[in-house]
């Protein structure tokens, strides 16, 4: 019997702290962590949701080659620094270009602002890494050499 009230109240008590809802923070890092990953399955109407509406046409315009052009392979939330009415957030992009098929990495900044509850996506920036996640022009690489298929260079002796 005591077992049961015990259960019953456990079960009460975690009732209660789910209606309590979020810390600021924790909500914060939870529409960060959502946002990136929706973008990095190519979600982008659910992405837009958590846009600021003054950012959105920007956003979309510098989001319009992923999935297509752009790929991103993993997100990963590296930081975030919390304040009550803006939050910054820094973002790890895996990504790659699908006609290059070469793995590259940049550090996004992202800026964010509390609308009564709800955090919206203010900005973006490249603050370290490969250029082109964005749209942005990439230098061209010198042309090299093709590879050699061999590890080593075959030898013929004799006729």
């Amino acid at each position: 019997m005591r077992l049961a009230v015990s259960l019953a109240g456990l079960a009460v008590s975690l009732s209660l702290s789910a209606c309590l809802g979020q810390t600021p923070s924790a909500k914060m890092q939870e529409t960060a962590r959502d946002l990136n990953m929706n973008a990095r399955f190519g979600r982008m109407e659910l992405v837009v949701e958590q846009v600021d509406p003054k950012y959105r046409t920007e956003f979309v315009q510098r989001h319009k080659s992923w999935g297509s052009r752009v790929r991103v392979a993993d997100t990963e939330l590296v930081g975030m620094r919390f304040g009550d009415k803006e939050s910054e957030s820094m973002v790890a992009v895996s990504w790659y270009d699908v006609t290059e098929q070469e793995l590259r990495g940049t550090t996004v900044r992202q800026k964010w602002k509390n609308n009564r509850g709800d955090w919206l996506l203010l900005g973006e920036e490249r603050v370290d890494g490969d250029l082109g996640l964005f749209g942005e022009p990439v230098p061209q690489k010198a042309e090299s050499r093709p590879r050699e298929t061999a590890q080593f260079p075959t030898i013929r002796i004799g006729p």
